[in-house]
């Protein structure tokens, strides 16, 4: 089966950009998706069409929706997008050029998923989810492979968490290659802490609402088996401001000259903070397509950065 995602280079951090002294960037705003999220998406709908499937539905914040459609336009297969009200009409519009049927339903991801699940089945589409299945995991595991094929050793991995898809490809990848003891530090932004409300409580928790800008990262709740890898595996789940994240995103663009969306400044944003014990640190810039130079110029407002 073909790849449909690259390879993502692995960069020291710019001087200046961290405190850390050694801090490893795993460039996956560089995918053709503009996230991390083609490595597991591509390889479902690729899936997918090898199980007959004659069109794919997913519900996505926005990265999932542009991974299932690069993904679905490789393979000639039509697909909708089903996104909540908080995704920008700007996303929309970047969707519904690159060829997807964009549609609008909830106010939350968890409300577009059930919607598109419906959607699907009335359709006969294969349906996509963003964040659980095993596919998904597996796929996002690669980029643990590749840091390790580079010949990178590393103490802690920094990856920002949503639904929790990202956080269960890395902690596969680090069992597979024998890092059971390297610590993953998952990071939220509070608004949308629903890993670690569930860790604190012991048990799954779903979030009453989604109050982050972040919205990629706005999942209610997290997968159940989220929940179980962060619970047998070294994981410390911290949380972010809104303003934290979207200040880490201006330092990154200065300093390594790409734009990311909240979600990915939510880890970057934690890296002085919570990885200052650690030799070497790994961090997944996972990217996203919820960002643009007029998204950062708010951002750099004043009233934005002591929100």
């Amino acid at each position: 089966m073909k790849l449909l995602h690259l390879n993502t280079p692995l960069l020291r951090a710019a001087p200046g950009l961290f405190d850390h002294p050694e801090v490893w960037l795993k460039m996956d705003a560089l995918q053709p998706s503009g996230s991390f999220k083609l490595r597991g998406v591509g390889r479902l709908v690729q899936q997918s069409a090898a199980d007959g499937a004659k069109a794919i539905v997913c519900a996505s914040g926005g990265n999932a929706g542009f991974a299932a459609t690069h993904a679905a336009a490789a393979l000639g297969l039509p697909v909708a997008i089903v996104l909540p009200m908080t995704t920008s009409a700007a996303v929309a519009g970047q969707l519904a050029a690159r060829g997807a049927e964009v549609l609008r339903h909830g106010s939350v991801w968890d409300e577009a998923h059930e919607f598109a699940l419906k959607l699907a089945a009335e359709r006969g589409a294969a349906y996509v989810h963003p964040f659980d299945h095993p596919l998904l995991w597996a796929g996002h595991a690669t980029l643990i492979d590749e840091v390790v094929d580079a010949g990178l050793a590393f103490d802690a991995v920094v990856t920002a968490v949503g639904g929790g898809g990202l956080f269960c490809g890395i902690v596969e990848g680090l069992r597979r290659h024998g890092l059971h003891h390297v610590p993953v530090i998952a990071v939220e932004t509070q608004g949308a802490a629903s890993l670690q409300a569930s860790l604190s409580a012991g048990e799954l928790v779903t979030l009453p609402a989604i109050t982050s800008i972040a919205t990629s990262l706005g999942a209610r709740r997290v997968a159940a088996e989220t929940f179980e890898r962060a619970r047998s595996h070294p994981t410390i789940a911290v949380q972010v401001s809104d303003a934290e994240a979207t200040a880490a995103c201006l330092r990154f663009s200065d300093a390594q000259r790409v734009l990311v969306e909240p979600a990915c400044g939510a880890a970057l944003a934690a890296v002085d903070r919570h990885a200052r014990s650690y030799s070497r640190v790994l961090v997944e810039v996972c990217g996203g397509m919820g960002v643009s130079l007029d998204l950062m110029r708010q951002w750099s407002s004043p009233a934005t950065m002591s929100a």
